[in-house]
């Protein structure tokens, strides 16, 4: 089955969906093909994808295609997808700079997005962790993401996520820093979208390891001594009072 559905939003973004179920000749194998491919007069994707694993997308800012299948699935080739997709690119962008002189270029559709920080592990002091942003509902699929730690830019190992559609039509995207806590570190992410009308939204998280309480112990400890003293205390009244019959 081969569905192809296209959708332009009030701002002119183009994006054309490709889904292909591929059936086993023994029909009891079902896999699921996605293809996304993108464009604004400024943006454009173009990602290829099977069982909800991105398999390729194209990178236009290093010129190249990206393989993003994990080191353990067998190793496939592209060959001329990114050619393929900077000529789509182009048809793409022409497409919209046609449409917006039909449209007259109709106030943009906007939503704006949510945003939420979190470590991907368990906080241990002096080992390497994963700052996760999660940005999602925002439309256009057009935005940035930065970061700060202790209130100082990071540009370093950070890697952002292509941008994935929702059912409502809206899309989601991670951005992931790598990041070794310390006690009391203050991390942040800002997202900058044109729905939010110049006004970023900053999520910030605090490295707050909290240590084991000497409280239980201590009031053990003293509760023991206690009742050993006790024991001792009567033990000793016992043999007195035997004595003095």
């Amino acid at each position: 089955m081969f569905v192809r559905l296209s959708s332009i939003k009030m701002e002119l973004y183009i994006t054309i969906l490709t889904l292909t179920i591929v059936l086993s000749t023994d029909a009891e194998i079902v896999h699921e093909y996605v293809g996304i491919h993108g464009c604004s007069e400024t943006d454009g994707e173009d990602m290829h994808g099977l069982d909800e694993e991105e398999m390729w997308h194209a990178d236009f800012n290093q010129k190249r295609g990206v393989v993003t299948l994990p080191d353990f699935a067998n190793p496939l080739e592209f060959p001329q997808y990114y050619e393929t997709s900077v000529i789509e690119m182009k048809g793409c962008k022409s497409d919209v700079a046609f449409l917006t002189n039909i449209f007259k270029s109709p106030p943009p559709e906007m939503d704006a997005p949510h945003t939420s920080i979190y470590l991907k592990d368990d906080v241990e002091l002096g080992v390497q962790n994963t700052l996760i942003c999660h940005v999602t509902g925002f439309y256009p699929p057009s935005l940035s993401i930065s970061w700060t730690v202790n209130n100082a830019n990071v540009t370093e190992d950070i890697n952002l996520s292509q941008y994935r559609p929702r059912a409502d039509g809206t899309f989601n995207i991670f951005s992931t820093l790598k990041f070794t806590p310390a006690e009391g570190d203050i991390c942040s992410c800002t997202v900058n979208h044109i729905a939010l009308q110049g006004q970023p939204q900053t999520k910030t998280l605090d490295v707050d390891v909290a240590l084991p309480s000497v409280g239980p112990a201590v009031f053990c400890g003293v509760g023991l001594t206690l009742g050993l003293l006790g024991v001792a205390t009567g033990t000793f009244l016992l043999i007195k009072g035997n004595n003095c019959n």
